[in-house]
């Protein structure tokens, strides 16, 4: 049932630039994203590696603060914008952030986040399309730099969901 603008799209190889870029902005509109972020921040401070990092610049902030003397001429801000310095450089936060990733948002892609995305990318690409279902492999046309075990709009889901989900491909994804 695709014409037009969803078969040139389809047409596409699944990473694409101009078709990522416009499948992200589409699933922007839907709301998708915001969804997924509410999702993930809901539960977030639970988690134990939240927890941890929390703890570690707690700790890493009350031990530089404790090498510091309490003054009215003491400036805060710069204290403040030092102490943020030396927690970036630390790496703790990219360390404890991929941790909360594993913890909150990895569990989730391919019950919720994929499917969802999927199901979004089939109707962009087939705007009007006479079926709600997934193509069935069987019938679908594989491109040559997808996974050969998934078909074209998977592969585009999948791209998607690794690159503006999680802003990495290096989720197994």
């Amino acid at each position: 049932c695709a014409e037009g603008f969803g078969a040139y799209m389809a047409g596409l190889p699944p990473g694409d630039p101009q078709l990522v870029s416009m499948i992200v902005n589409h699933l922007k509109t839907q709301g998708l994203f915001d969804q997924f972020r509410r999702d993930c921040l809901a539960d977030v401070d639970t988690k134990p590696a939240y927890l941890n990092l929390k703890q570690r610049v707690d700790n890493f902030v009350s031990n530089h603060l404790s090498n510091h003397t309490w003054s009215p001429h003491l400036n805060k801000n710069q204290l403040r914008n030092n102490i943020r310095q030396l927690v970036l450089q630390s790496g703790m936060l990219e360390q404890g952030v991929d941790r909360i990733v594993a913890q909150v948002v990895d569990p989730k892609i391919n019950h919720i986040f994929r499917p969802q995305v999927e199901r979004v990318v089939r109707e962009f690409l087939s705007p009007g399309s006479c079926s709600e279902e997934p193509p069935s492999p069987t019938h679908s046309h594989t491109h040559p730099h997808t996974h050969p075990h998934t078909h074209s709009h998977t592969g585009v889901g999948s791209y998607v969901v690794a690159t503006a989900t999680l802003g990495r491909t290096d989720r197994g994804l």
